[in-house]
């Protein structure tokens, strides 16, 4: 039944991959660490926290702005681990997983956008019709 944060699937995969991406990063020698490892946690961790953010907004056009952001922040992650794999900082296997993730996390975030939008459609029809039967038109 819950409609709280905690039941957003979306949010808990992004949480999920950005923990995994800290643990992968947290051991790396200090420049690379500091260099590709700080920006790739950042831009993991900044995907979750901005689905979060949209999910306490109250307006339709505020959450998508923000989801917006998230998948910004999803690119960003995708650039990192770019760079990440190019520089041999991750094992050899885990770069094309964890792209394989995030393509699925985009996906799964412009689904989520494209159901906003039909939602905010709708209250608005609703609210259109409800200002018609409030005030309808005067007839000359």
């Amino acid at each position: 039944m819950g409609s709280g944060i905690e039941d957003l699937e979306i949010l808990k995969e992004a949480e999920q991959l950005a923990d995994e991406v800290w643990e992968l990063t947290k051991g790396w020698d200090r420049m690379p660490r500091d260099v590709v490892g700080l920006q790739l946690a950042r831009a993991a961790d900044s995907i979750g926290a901005n689905i979060a953010e949209a999910f306490g907004r109250y307006h339709y056009p505020d959450k998508i702005r923000i989801l917006y952001y998230a998948r910004g922040s999803l690119f960003e992650t995708r650039y990192w681990l770019n760079r990440a794999d190019s520089r041999k900082l991750l094992p050899q296997e885990a770069a094309p997983v964890y792209q394989a993730r995030l393509v699925d996390l985009g996906r799964r975030l412009n689904a989520f956008v494209r159901r906003l939008r039909t939602q905010a459609a709708g209250r608005k029809a609703q609210s259109d019709r409800q200002s018609l039967t409030a005030n309808p038109p005067r007839r000359p």
